[in-house]
């Protein structure tokens, strides 16, 4: 499995991302397109978006905003036929090495509790109590990059 994890800095590439966050949020998952797409969905926001590719196919995306001074990680998704192959940690330590190029040294995110499991495992901790978004139970998660 050869996988090539690419900035999504061009519309193309841009709406592989939103292909792949299509078909797990808002077909997989329920979450109405209208919550999973939003102002940072655009090339000329501060938001990065990242596109990974396993032997030239997209099969997973996520994007990285920086909310006061801490790296924000969002919309971390993997194609259903892509899971159980170690994407999503390549995901979060590509994510994890941008925001440490930007100087940053704490990262957060909201996890779906369901998968909260796999991100205390690359060294996040529970933040807050399980609050809905998206009808999804989540938790605030965080980690000290340096």
């Amino acid at each position: 499995m050869n996988t090539t994890v690419v900035e999504a800095n061009n519309q193309e590439l841009l709406d592989a991302c939103f292909a792949i966050r299509t078909a797990i949020f808002v077909e997989e998952q329920g979450v109405p397109a209208e919550d999973e797409f939003d102002a940072f969905d655009a090339l000329d926001t501060e938001a990065k978006h990242i596109l990974l590719y396993v032997d030239g196919v997209p099969a997973a995306s996520s994007r990285l905003r920086v909310v006061e001074n801490v790296a924000k990680l969002e919309r971390i998704c993997v194609m259903i036929d892509y899971r159980k192959h170690g994407l999503g940690r390549v995901l979060i330590d590509k994510l994890e090495q941008m925001a440490l190029a930007q100087g940053l040294e704490k990262a957060k995110l909201h996890a779906q509790v369901q998968a909260s499991g796999f991100y205390e495992r690359l060294g996040y901790t529970a933040a807050s109590d399980v609050f809905m978004e998206d009808g999804i139970p989540h938790l605030l998660m965080t980690k000290k990059l340096k």
